[in-house]
């Protein structure tokens, strides 16, 4: 069974950039994987997600937050730009579970498994 972990997190001012790892060992890295983040006291939120040749982002993220996949590193990331204060939280990453790949499905914690611990990321002054 594949296991995640994430890295990269950290403290950034605001308008800076941070790159998240997703690692996978133990088995080649899905290509159906999300992005979620959590802050205390709030459900966990979907931030990005990528499958087949689908590349999907909550809007407050589009046009700063870019997902892809290292093949060589078998792993996801997440490159975030333009940080926002807003965008502080732990970010986990995790494998799409099965069943049908879609715009609601992909957004939907409940779909994925594997979830890493997740890494910490604060922005601010």
């Amino acid at each position: 069974q594949v296991q995640l972990e994430e890295s990269g997190g950290g403290l950034v001012q605001p308008g800076g950039s941070l790159r998240l790892s997703c690692s996978a060992s133990g088995r080649t890295i899905s290509t159906y994987m999300a992005w979620f983040r959590q802050t205390p006291g709030k459900e966990r939120e979907f931030v990005a997600a990528m499958g087949g040749d689908t590349t999907d982002y909550v809007d407050s993220v589009k046009g700063r937050f870019a997902v892809s996949i290292d093949i060589r590193r078998n792993a996801m990331l997440l490159q975030m730009n333009s940080l926002k204060p807003e965008d502080t939280g732990v970010y986990y990453c995790a494998n799409f579970g099965g069943g049908y790949w879609n715009s609601v499905s992909r957004r939907r914690p409940g779909q994925y498994v594997n979830w890493g611990q997740g890494t910490q990321v604060t922005v601010s002054t």
